[in-house]
């Protein structure tokens, strides 16, 4: 194009200078003044009309290159990478050793042996209520047992060498295991009157105060927790139940706190909830400092799918032609900075993050274009910035 340019200004160039009777020395040898400002005229005429021209040809010429240019894009190198698919859902913070305990014998609270925030042990008193006299029932019924007890060890002593009758040795053997088992139930009752706990753990909450009557599975007295078995419970739709199982990977983050934990699944429900058809999974969850409390709310990712040798590219290149196919675009080299777009139809899978899974359509290896990729077309020039 541009040869064409110059050929078209030289043979302009010489018709123009090709007539010797109207050239400028002639002119002015002869001067005439009227033929020498006729040739001026004459000559800007043609000024105008070749820079018209020029004009135009520059504008072709300068779409043309322009459409030929190579375009600026940044490249990625695919290689098999682990791709991981997680599903987000809501979980809430749990322990199973969060209770309140409850009087098992009703009366007087005469004592209250801890504080709230205290940690306490298993067994340990917590609490005392009045017996009512029961200390003293249990008092007399142990003598009365240990009366049965010497009157039953004598008759088996004596029936042992043949003296007295069998049916004296028999009732004294009933009389003492009947007292044995009356002071054994008493006994029971009135450990009762004792509170104690179930498990180690630390008080959280007092809720009777000394001198206060209580009633027998009726009255709120203390409630004991337990931090160091904390876990999390998450409610998954059921059609992930076959890529759900115990030792599943997990991502636990409790915002509120700004703590972020891995894990895996230590329980899967074998119940779906027909209200939300839903399924339980359990995560353990460590709490060393004691920051993590029941009823957390906890952000919980679930690994439902995992694929060791996967060909990922980001979600953000892919294109839909007019077919509704999905397609990317590869880098393929002509020179050290240049080369060619080359436009390839994808099989994609699940995608996680900005990160998408290719089934098929591109392998390990390929050059993909990743910025720029949207304003190329097949087997456009393009050069990389990377």
């Amino acid at each position: 194009m541009k040869k064409f340019l110059f050929i078209l200004i030289a043979a302009l160039f010489f018709s123009s200078c090709g007539d010797e009777d109207k050239s400028a020395d002639t002119l002015i040898d002869n001067g005439d003044l009227s033929a020498i400002k006729a040739r001026k005229t004459e000559l800007s005429n043609q000024q105008r009309e070749l820079k018209a021209e020029i004009e135009k040809l520059n504008n072709f010429i300068q779409k043309k290159e322009k459409k030929q240019a190579a375009i600026l894009v940044s490249t990625e190198t695919l290689n098999d990478t682990i791709f991981k698919h997680f599903v987000e859902v809501q979980g809430n913070v749990e322990t199973d050793q969060n209770i309140i305990i409850y009087p098992e014998y009703s009366g007087v609270l005469t004592k209250v042996y801890v504080n709230e925030g205290q940690r306490v042990s298993k067994g340990q008193r917590l609490a005392k209520i009045d017996d009512g006299g029961l200390s003293s029932q249990v008092a007399q019924q142990e003598t009365q047992t240990a009366l049965a007890k010497t009157t039953y060890e004598r008759r088996k002593r004596l029936w042992d060498q043949k003296i007295g009758s069998e049916i004296q040795f028999l009732e004294a053997k009933a009389n003492y295991e009947a007292s044995l088992d009356a002071t054994n139930q008493l006994k029971s009752q009135l450990a009762k009157t004792v509170i104690k706990a179930p498990f180690s753990g630390v008080i959280d909450n007092v809720m009777a105060e000394q001198g206060q009557v209580v009633n027998q599975g009726q009255t709120q007295v203390i409630r004991l927790v337990d931090l160091s078995d904390m876990y999390v419970k998450a409610s998954l739709p059921e059609n992930y139940l076959n890529n759900i199982r115990v030792g599943t990977e997990v991502s636990i983050n409790l915002s509120s706190i700004g703590q972020e934990f891995k894990g895996t699944v230590r329980q899967v429900g074998n119940y779906i909830n027909p209200d939300n058809r839903t399924f339980d999974v359990e995560i353990d969850i460590p709490n060393k400092n004691g920051q993590v409390k029941p009823n957390l709310i906890a952000t919980v990712k679930v690994n439902d799918y995992t694929n060791e040798n996967a060909i990922t590219i980001p979600e953000n290149i892919l294109q839909e032609n007019a077919e509704g196919e999905t397609i990317a675009y590869l880098y393929q080299p002509q020179s050290d900075s240049i080369g060619v777009a080359k436009r390839v139809k994808l099989e994609i899978g699940l995608n996680y993050g900005n990160q998408i899974e290719v089934k098929s359509g591109l392998n390990d290896g390929d050059v993909v274009i990743i910025e720029g990729a949207k304003s190329v077309r097949d087997g456009q020039r393009v050069t990389t910035k990377n």
